[in-house]
């Protein structure tokens, strides 16, 4: 997942009261009482079927923010708006600050070659073409020379990992390295942002995960504003900072997937997450407890052992005098130090993982299988902030069960 700038900073794309009505005399959908009206009764009452209805969100720079909903939710139109292929009802479009419902046919194609690129899901490469010029086909539209484009069309085919690939051609191709050829063409023309329509939804699903983890890698990497459409929510959490859930033309719920999964906007949406275990989004810092025993450098043996003994505890934590974390100090070692003047700091095992507060309470279950002992969570300076003991990360696990 991509650290995407804060939300002081102006956002690239703004929707404000979007509306999409398909049929003869849209406008009328968008009257009192039928605005008010479920979908159902429109199109019973008047014929009209509501795509979009009333849908309002922000999308900042170099923000990943997933569109998610089941067929029929209205995402694909929401899609095919923000590229201008479809005329839209009602309501504002700005895209860097351009409302693009007032753009002209010259205009949108502009825009849809400078501003914004897209990944489908059935990849759209050109069969006659091989990998090389099908990742610089972009460019090859909008005039680049034939050694420029290259250049640049190596360097993204070498970022989505399919440098010595450049020869062959689409048949030679399995559908995730289509799938990569597809988002280097994309990323070839250094669009401001991407617009991914279900890309990896007609791959396997093992091929499938495997793109996902690529993808936020390359987005840590590249950092462009990505609008990504998905009906998997698995998919959704893994790349998404913020989600917005669609039913009905509606847009129920927009926040980041651990408000999505812990604090569900209706029943809906919370059936919708139930599949999707908490540990996924749920970060250490919120299970994380003081420790039982805290010890100094220059604590002598016996003061330690005693303070174990009487907080009835196998294990204590060293600090030193500017609270950074030392290591974890276990009372066997204790037990097995025959020599009592060495200082007591030589004693921590070192080989125990301390980890970030941000680290996901799955990233820290691979942690305690190696170890009975609690997971030490620091910060970026090695400053302690306390340990993840194992009953409080099982008490979660055991509250998605």
């Amino acid at each position: 997942m991509s650290s995407h700038q804060s939300h002081e900073a102006h956002p690239i794309i703004s929707v404000n009261s979007l509306w999409k009505v398909f049929g003869k005399k849209p406008q009328i959908a968008l009257e009192e009482p039928y605005r008010s009206q479920s979908r159902a009764e429109l199109q019973q009452e008047l014929g009209l079927v509501v795509a979009l209805r009333d849908v309002s969100f922000q999308v900042y720079p170099g923000e990943t923010f997933v569109v998610m909903g089941l067929s029929g939710s209205g995402k694909s139109t929401l899609v095919r708006c923000l590229i201008g292929l479809i005329e839209a009802t009602s309501g504002e479009l700005t895209v860097d600050g351009d409302d693009i419902t007032t753009f002209d046919a010259r205009d949108l194609r502009e825009f849809r070659r400078s501003k914004m690129a897209m990944v489908f899901q059935n990849f759209g490469l050109l069969p006659h073409k091989n990998v090389l010029d099908n990742a610089a086909y972009g460019l090859e539209v909008k005039g680049v020379d034939r050694d420029d484009r290259y250049s640049v069309a190596r360097e993204m085919l070498d970022k989505v990992g399919l440098t010595g690939w450049e020869n062959a051609n689409q048949r030679e191709l399995s559908g995730g390295m289509q799938q990569r050829v597809g988002l280097a063409r994309a990323l070839a023309v250094d669009p401001h942002i991407l617009l991914m329509d279900e890309p990896f939804s007609g791959l396997d699903p093992l091929i499938r995960r495997q793109m996902r983890e690529e993808l936020s890698l390359l987005q840590s990497e590249i950092q462009k504003t990505i609008i990504f459409i998905t009906h998997d929510l698995d998919e959704a959490i893994t790349i998404g900072d913020r989600i917005a859930i669609m039913r009905d033309g509606e847009i129920i719920q927009i926040g980041t997937p651990k408000e999505i999964i812990t604090q569900p906007a209706d029943d809906f949406v919370k059936e919708f997450t139930q599949g999707i275990s908490k540990t996924k989004v749920i970060d250490i810092e919120h299970v994380v407890s003081e420790p039982d025993v805290v010890f100094s450098p220059t604590d002598s043996h016996e003061l330690v052992r005693t303070k174990m003994e009487q907080a009835n505890t196998d294990y204590a934590i060293g600090l030193d005098p500017e609270e950074q974390y030392l290591g974890i100090l276990c009372r066997d070692q204790l037990d097995a130090a025959v020599d009592h003047t060495i200082h007591i700091d030589s004693l921590v095992d070192s080989s125990i993982v301390s980890v970030l507060p941000d680290t996901t309470l799955d990233e820290a279950l691979t942690f305690l299988s190696d170890q009975n002992l609690p997971i030490p969570v620091v910060d970026e300076s090695n400053a302690f902030i306390g340990v993840a003991t194992q009953p409080d990360l099982l008490k979660v696990v055991a509250s998605d069960l």
